[in-house]
């Protein structure tokens, strides 16, 4: 394929779901970029008939192309798969035409269309998996870099070889470091505070007792935790995550942002949206509001951070019903 032509398909296949899907938005961004007027679509293969995705690459009204995201391709079925197959032949100028996003599993499922697809000289890149500790602290070390920020070595190589067989929680945990955290380099003792010995007792462990309702075992949990060593910010901080994912869900549940907005891993927005029923925004507000005067009390020396907690993981199990 000629360096200056813009590809109609690209494919991204195989590797973990959390880094294939982190692909495919990296290529939906750049297409954005360079086509201001173009609009993100996405589709799962499995819900969409040719008809969605037909509609989903013509020009509408409010935009002249698209860059359409086809989640799971593995599942298309047979008019599915034909449509996107003409799309990446139909020989329209780059101008008036949109880009489609394959995302694959690389399973043996799907493959004739992935074929199809590579022989119209279709882009496609294939994502490794984190399946070696080098591998994965290399993505540890990435992901810090590409946040501005620096770890330190000891640091990074614990968080690749606890987390690092789920790129989507180490992505996470580092997003939450940084965030919490506005020293550099990120230390082991700061890496510690969120990776506790005990896998059962960490502060997302925690978290999902206290969503779940289970308030008493929360708080049990946390004292727990606390008589280990972990810091309360730190049980915080799994629990601002855990909300703002649910938050995230909610909006995106509701429409007011897309599911590529949410930023979120598609695996991560199906567990926060389980864990939405029986909430409402004034709880999840007023549970955002006491979550901060617990930060708070951590950080000024308040009077009692452990209560301040203990509070909070009471009124979250309560669904922020005071």
């Amino acid at each position: 394929m000629a360096a200056h032509h813009t590809p109609r398909c690209v494919i991204i296949r195989g590797g973990d779901e959390y880094l294939n899907r982190l692909a495919a938005r990296r290529h939906a961004r750049q297409w954005l970029d360079a086509h201001p007027d173009s609009e993100l679509i996405e589709l799962e293969a499995k819900d969409s008939s040719r008809y969605d995705f037909e509609e989903a690459t013509s020009p509408s009204l409010l935009s002249p192309s698209a860059a359409v995201i086809v989640n799971h391709a593995e599942d298309c079925d047979e008019p599915l798969a034909q449509a996107i197959t003409d799309h990446c032949r139909n020989p329209h100028g780059e101008a008036d035409g949109s880009l489609v996003i394959v995302s694959h599993n690389g399973s043996a499922k799907g493959k004739r269309l992935i074929d199809s697809l590579t022989r119209l000289h279709a882009v496609l890149e294939d994502i490794p998996k984190l399946d070696k500790p080098q591998a994965r602290l290399n993505f540890t070390l990435q992901g810090f870099e590409q946040r501005g920020r620096t770890v330190e070595p000891q640091a990074a190589q614990q968080l690749a070889s606890v987390l690092g067989e789920r790129p989507g929680e180490l992505a996470a945990m580092i997003e939450q470091l940084c965030f919490d955290f506005d020293t550099n380099p990120i230390t082991l003792s700061q890496v510690n505070q969120y990776l506790i010995s005990d896998p059962q007792v960490t502060g997302f462990a925690m978290a999902d007792q206290a969503l779940a309702g289970h308030g008493a075992q929360a708080v049990i949990m946390m004292r727990s935790a606390i008589s280990q060593g972990t810091e309360p910010i730190a049980l915080i901080g799994a629990l601002a995550m855990k909300l703002r994912s649910m938050a995230k869900a909610s909006a995106v549940r509701a429409g007011t942002i897309t599911q590529a907005e949410s930023n979120m891993a598609p695996w991560m927005l199906r567990n926060a949206s389980k864990q939405l029923p029986g909430w409402t925004s004034a709880g999840m507000a007023q549970c955002f509001s006491q979550l901060a005067w617990a930060d708070e009390q951590c950080k000024t020396n308040g009077s009692d951070p452990i209560y301040a907690l203990e509070h909070v993981i009471e009124l979250i199990s309560r669904k922020g019903i005071a």
